[in-house]
């Protein structure tokens, strides 16, 4: 398994079949993803696993 670099980009934006998600670590080429609605579905579930989605978030307006 490679070594973890530090996340350097995150970009992710709509196309007409899903999603583009561009990543990189520092220092490395950035690699193109192609997404699909599905697959964003499951990105966000285990962000949100991860993360604690049953959080209350507090606004700060």
């Amino acid at each position: 398994m490679a070594q973890p670099k530090p996340l350097e980009r995150f970009e992710f934006e709509e196309t007409d079949e899903g999603y583009l998600l561009t990543v990189a670590g520092a220092g490395g080429e950035p690699v193109a993803l192609e997404v699909t609605p599905d697959q964003m579905d499951a990105i966000i579930d285990a962000l949100n696993e991860v993360l604690g989605a049953d959080d209350d978030f507090d606004d700060e307006d």
